[in-house]
């Protein structure tokens, strides 16, 4: 599963909220030829983006490239279950990448289109997002 090596403080605050913000970095296709948008927003863990890069990769048969471009790295917190208030913070549960609405989560190159289409088709149901299949132009 997908964690930091290292990170400069252990537990971050929540900050603000992904609704109606588009997304400014990441947005267009750097590597490959076809790339999976995301078209709502949503905290992504280690598990789903795992989940749909086995997906993507038993598909394309492990033929052609696929490049991951997210990385989970916000630590997001939980208190046990039936804890009374106070007592500070909970320990650290997992992992997550926030996702806004315009960021490529992958691409792919090196394979048929018709097969880089239904690949990534198959890993954004792997994912608590909307998306679209874009290609380069």
């Amino acid at each position: 599963m997908l964690t930091p090596k290292k990170i400069k403080h252990r537990k971050w605050q929540k900050g603000r909220s992904l609704k109606r913000k588009i997304e400014t970095r990441g947005a267009t296709i750097a590597y490959g030829s076809f790339g999976l948008k995301a078209e709502s927003s949503a905290w992504i863990n280690g598990r789903q983006i795992e989940a749909a890069r086995r997906t993507i990769s038993n598909f394309m048969k492990r033929e052609g490239k696929v490049w991951i471009r997210i990385f989970p790295d916000k630590p997001v917190t939980q208190k046990p279950p039936e804890v009374t208030m106070g007592g500070g913070k909970g320990d650290v549960k997992e992992f997550v990448f926030p996702v806004r609405p315009g960021r490529i989560l992958f691409e792919m190159d090196g394979v048929a289109p018709e097969v880089a289409k239904e690949a990534l088709r198959l890993a954004g149901y792997k994912l608590p997002v909307k998306t679209r299949i874009v290609s380069r132009d």
